[in-house]
Order: C-alpha cells, then sequence, then structure tokens
C-alpha cells in the first residue's frame, strides 16, 4: 500500500530536514511526500526544494495556518492511505511499516495512531501515565463495552495528526482539519471527535514517534493560556454528524474538556471565557473538577497574582 505524507511547514527552517530524513530512512519505501509550505519567511522551503528524492513535492501557499496546510496536502495526495508529519517533529524507521501492516490486517479501522515520546520529558514517565490512564494497544469505536465519555476525553489527548496514518476517503467525508481563522492550537480535535463517534481507530503503544515541543512556540510560555479551543467554540459540526444515539456521549465529552479550558482561562485572569465555557457546555453535565472550574471562573481576577506569588516564593526558597 502507498502512502502520501504531508509536512505542514511554517518557519521551522532549522528542523525540517531531520524530519524528511526520518521520511526517507523508513523502512517502508512506497511512499510520496508533500511538504506544503504556509507563507514560511525563513529558508525552510529552500532546505526542501534543494531535497534529491523526486518522490518529495513541495507547495507554497500564503500563510493560513497548520490546518489549511494539512488540508492542502490532503487534496493533492494521491494515495489511499495519508499520514502527517509536524516539520520539528521525526517518525523511527519502523512507523510506515507497522502502521500499514496494521492497516491491511484491519479492513474496518480507519486510522492508526503510534504511541510517541516527547524529546523534553522522560520516555517511561510518559508512557507510564498513558498506562494509568487506560490507553492500551487495541481498536476503539463508540458504543463499544467500556466505551465512555473520559476514555473518549482520554484518546483526544494521544492521538496526534503526526503519529496518525488514515485512510484519505475518511478525511475527506469528515472535512479534514479545522482550518479557519489561521487555528494554531486544537485544529485536530474535530476531526478526531468524528471520527471517535463514527468508527473504528486503532491504537497501538509502540512508541515510533519523538515529539519536539522545544520548538513550539505554544510550550515556550507555560504561564500564558493556551489558546480557546475550536471545537468549544464551533461545536455544531460535531453535533451535526453524531448518531443519535451518541449525542449524550458528546455532550459528556464537550463538558469534560470545556471544565479543564475553563481553568486554565481562569488561572490566568479570564473570568469571563471561564464562565462562559461552563455556561455553554456544562448544563446537563457536571464532571470531575466542575465544582474548582466554578469557583476559579469567579474569582480569576485574584488568580493571576497568586501564581506570581507563588513563583516568587518558589524563587526565594529555591523549590522545583
Amino acid at each position: 500500500m502507498s502512502v502520501s505524507i504531508v509536512i505542514p511547514l511554517y518557519n521551522k527552517a532549522p528542523y525540517v530536514r531531520r524530519a524528511l530524513a526520518s521520511i526517507l530512512t523508513q523502512t517502508w519505501q512506497d511512499f510520496e511526500v508533500i511538504v506544503v509550505d504556509d507563507g514560511s519567511t525563513d529558508g525552510g522551503a529552500d532546505i526542501v526544494a534543494r531535497c534529491a528524492d523526486r518522490r518529495v513535492r513541495l507547495i507554497c501557499q500564503p500563510n493560513a495556518g497548520p490546518g489549511a496546510a494539512r488540508n492542502r496536502g490532503l487534496r493533492e495526495a494521491r494515495y489511499e492511505l495519508v499520514a502527517f508529519l509536524d516539520a520539528d517533529d521525526e517518525w523511527l524507521p519502523e512507523y510506515l511499516a507497522r502502521s500499514v501492516g496494521f492497516l491491511s490486517s484491519h479492513s474496518d479501522v480507519v486510522s492508526i495512531s503510534m504511541a510517541y515520546s516527547d524529546a523534553g520529558r522522560n520516555p517511561d514517565a510518559v508512557n507510564a501515565g498513558w498506562t494509568a490512564r487506560g490507553i492500551a494497544t487495541g481498536v476503539y469505536a463508540a458504543g463499544a463495552a467500556g466505551f465512555s465519555a473520559r476514555l473518549a476525553a482520554t484518546l483526544l489527548s494521544y492521538i496526534t495528526p503526526c503519529s496518525t496514518v488514515f485512510r484519505r476517503p475518511v478525511l475527506l467525508r469528515y472535512g479534514g482539519f479545522f482550518d479557519q481563522y489561521k487555528c494554531v492550537y486544537g485544529e485536530d480535535h474535530h476531526l478526531w471527535i468524528q471520527l471517535l463517534l463514527n468508527e473504528r481507530v486503532g491504537l497501538s503503544r509502540e512508541p515510533l514517534v519523538i515529539i519536539h515541543t522545544e520548538a513550539s512556540q505554544l510550550s515556550q510560555n507555560r504561564y500564558a493560556p493556551f489558546p480557546m479551543l475550536p471545537f468549544l467554540l464551533t461545536p455544531d459540526v460535531l453535533y451535526r454528524s453524531c448518531p443519535d444515539e451518541r449525542r449524550e456521549l458528546l455532550e459528556e465529552l464537550l463538558a469534560i474538556r470545556a471544565v479543564g479550558a475553563s481553568i486554565d482561562r481562569a488561572l490566568n485572569g479570564c473570568g469571563r471565557e471561564a464562565r462562559w465555557l461552563l455556561a455553554r457546555h456544562c448544563q446537563k453535565y457536571h464532571p470531575a473538577q466542575y465544582g474548582l472550574a466554578k469557583v476559579y471562573s469567579l474569582t480569576a481576577a485574584l488568580l493571576p497574582l497568586l501564581r506570581a506569588c507563588r513563583r516568587t516564593a518558589r524563587r526565594i526558597l529555591r523549590l522545583p
């Protein structure tokens, strides 16, 4: 089976050569590579253009965000299977072979997501964390025994574009990635939720992907709020594609993620947004930490000051 590999590229010139090298050294060699330069200004596209492998294609477009870049690559892809790799991440040599092998032997599964290690974290700690949260190798489907909103929320955290190989027709059916307003955070979640609600997806705990967060702008300021998750702002498409018998599952999943997002907004002083999230998504379901989120949303104006005082005290006392 042939694979179309899409790399969205935006100002990652120091890293894109490493990403390409990890593809070209795969043990599975039946692929094409589509690099979509999304308006880079650092010369990354020139590095790709100099690649001597004829399987590598470069497409340039004005900056439109990672979702739009992935969707452009998806439209340009020639093969039934499609994979995505961020320009600052890398695959281990067996990644494609294991993924293609799984999909070849599971014709009713639409995607396979491998495990990944974070270059900045202890891999044993990451692995233990997923085990504790109930993530295991296997096939997952809404409606199956044991499939809950809490499990769906955990799967939503586990699955990433750069660790997943998809059947291309399924991605096209659900509209690909969220690509409005140059969204740079959570642009994949609309897609994952639709797949989890409607399809059978495969997971593997074999760590064949390396994530590099050191190049991510979102990871450079640990005290800034994350951007608002787009599926919490615009859930209508999720409800339209959700089977009637799984609507309650979707509502509970949205409530779980809204509580986490509300706490994050409140801790960064965004009380109005924190309260809106709870009012919008938690009318029917009150997940764990809902009470805490409610209190935080009402005291959000004070929380950034309290966090700053805590950081200052830790520095003075030299605490971790």
